[in-house]
């Protein structure tokens, strides 16, 4: 008979075995039993995205567009060339959005601080996009802006160049 403590071991490892297999099941990764998942973007911080911008002006940048979904903050500047998709009506411009950027090779999502709404648009896009697109012409790489407008703005606000419309009373 085994002792209580290595039999409480078993079963406890036993059940994470069973979860790991019910994950991957489901098509997750585990880590150490605990289900994990990958994110359909990745972060850019507000140097590569300037780095980009800058390397080709706005009227040329067909190989990136930046998404904007902050809603009524929106009218206190803005990214150089960035759509305004609010986030209060996002779900139902999705597909109007997908359809327009459909061979745009790296799409940037950000709200104000890139914490919810954001991070909320880029994996409706990319969950949008794959059901429209399974097997893109374009394969597409969705980027959140890490810090969203506000660390963007607190570094180019005075450079036309990025920053467009910018009014410092909806910043300070």
């Amino acid at each position: 008979m085994l002792p209580i403590s290595r039999l409480l071991c078993t079963r406890i490892l036993a059940k994470r075995c069973a979860y790991s297999t019910d994950a991957k099941k489901l098509g997750l990764e585990t880590k150490a039993g605990r289900m994990s998942f990958s994110l359909p973007f990745k972060y850019i911080s507000a140097e590569q995205l300037a780095e980009i911008i800058r390397a080709k002006p706005a009227e040329t940048l067909k190989d990136l567009v930046v998404v904007d979904v902050r809603d009524s903050d929106f009218v206190g500047g803005n990214i150089v060339s960035a759509l305004n998709y609010p986030s209060d009506t996002f779900h139902a411009t999705v597909d109007e959005l997908v359809e327009k950027l459909e061979n745009v090779p790296r799409v940037v999502f950000h709200c104000y601080l890139s914490q919810a709404r954001g991070p909320k648009a880029a994996r409706i896009y990319a969950e949008t996009r794959n059901n429209r697109y399974p097997n893109p012409s374009t394969p597409q790489e969705i980027f959140v802006l890490r810090d969203g407008f506000s660390g963007f703005q607190s570094r180019y606000r005075h450079d036309p160049e990025l920053i467009e419309k910018f009014n410092k009373y909806y910043h300070d």
